[in-house]
């Protein structure tokens, strides 16, 4: 079966419980549709770029899944009717990586960045 990748975004007054309650009420639409739900993350509440139907900040949730892709267009179009998500992102990817994702990762763990003065375009003279 395909592998994807689900981020929702949940609407800012909800208590964490309610938005955790979320994940798992999706995990089971995807499970009853043939699919089965790898792992999942809640991220918390976090200030968005841009108001989304008025709303400046939102309880975002991550899920790793193992479904068809009828069980995911089903979790989709339920999740655009319901009054609490906001937005649903879906990625299909070839593999899911190992351990939690680069959002619940600390900032020292992440070592794939080079440092601010190691920039190869920092000293190239500017126009």
């Amino acid at each position: 079966m395909p592998l994807y990748e689900h981020v929702m975004i949940a609407r800012q007054d909800l208590s964490s419980a309610q938005a955790e309650g979320l994940i798992e009420h999706f995990s089971t639409i995807l499970s009853d549709n043939g699919g089965s739900v790898v792992g999942t993350e809640y991220w918390g509440v976090k200030t968005m770029a841009y108001k989304i139907n008025k709303n400046r900040k939102g309880h975002y949730a991550f899920l790793r899944t193992d479904a068809p892709s009828a069980a995911v267009q089903e979790m989709e179009r339920l999740a655009r009717l319901h009054d609490d998500v906001m937005r649903v992102l879906t990625i299909k990817v070839e593999a899911h990586e190992d351990g939690p994702s680069v959002q619940m990762q600390k900032r020292d763990e992440r070592g794939d960045r080079p440092e601010r003065g190691d920039r190869p375009d920092r000293d190239r003279p500017r126009r």
